[in-house]
């Protein structure tokens, strides 16, 4: 495949496996298991941990030796930008997480699935500005391992994305009463992706000096999202050993593809 072609594939694939996801909800009878809620979610905080360790923070550490022994600072400023930039859109979007019952941000007078909605679109941001990042990193080294490694972070987001969209569509339908609406619902979470993604590619390979500092900035954004989100939603304390596992087989299945494929 053509440079283009991979770049293409990657933003694609991170969309199409959230709709499959979110097509679990024509397949299952009402609402997923606590400990299959668990593992899902554990699962995707394992990928999204290991990839913006592999796939962000160690590039980003790589590109800034022109900072001498500040090599850490780029990496350092990056992932507490990103968890700021997540903390801001936390206050000025209205929206609620199922998994600890709790609404967030300014007061409306939006139903609740537009607001569980509008909560997982939120951490779906940092998943394709992470892809667009790497990417567009990819653009700018013009190599064919640059590419595979931006490859492998789009198939392991792409992975956790399948569960993720299965995650929203089958709560959504707890709300909504209707499977269609839910699985729309659920496409529309995450086609914000493919959009963040071109944003982040315009972005790294436009302005070749900020990419150390926008590769961690998307790590710390996803960092944020597993700590603020996945772990609390997936109710450790109830399915303690399910959970954990999940992130365990995440985070070594996400390492896997990056070190296979970089």
């Amino acid at each position: 495949m053509s440079n283009l072609a991979l770049t293409i594939f990657g933003f694609a694939i991170i969309f199409v496996m959230t709709t499959l996801g979110s097509a679990v909800v024509f397949l299952v009878r009402g609402n997923i298991s606590g400990k299959a809620n668990a593992l899902f979610l554990g699962f995707a905080a394992g990928i999204m941990i290991a990839a913006s360790v592999w796939s962000l923070i160690i590039p980003s550490i790589e590109a800034s030796a022109v900072y001498g022994r500040l090599n850490w600072l780029p990496s350092a400023v990056g992932i507490i930008a990103g968890g700021l930039f997540m903390v801001l859109l936390d206050h000025v979007v209205p929206h609620f997480h199922p998994g600890v019952n709790l609404e967030e941000g300014p007061h409306s007078s939006i139903g609740k699935a537009a607001k569980l909605f509008l909560a997982v679109t939120i951490h779906n941001i940092p998943e394709g500005l992470s892809v667009g990042f790497a990417f567009g990193a990819a653009a700018l080294a013009g190599t064919p391992a640059a590419y595979l490694a931006a490859l492998g972070l789009a198939v392991g987001i792409a992975i956790q994305n399948f569960p993720e969209g299965a995650a929203v569509s089958l709560p959504m339908y707890k709300v909504t009463g209707s499977k269609i609406k839910s699985f729309w619902y659920g496409v529309g979470s995450g086609a914000v992706e493919p959009v963040a993604a071109l944003i982040g590619y315009f972005l790294s390979s436009r302005i070749a000096g900020m990419q150390p500092w926008l590769l961690s900035f998307a790590a710390g954004a996803m960092l944020f999202v597993v700590a603020e989100d996945l772990i609390p939603d997936a109710n450790m304390n109830e399915n303690t050993h399910t959970g954990t596992w999940g992130v365990i087989i995440g985070f070594v299945v996400m390492m896997v593809l990056d070190v296979a494929l970089g």
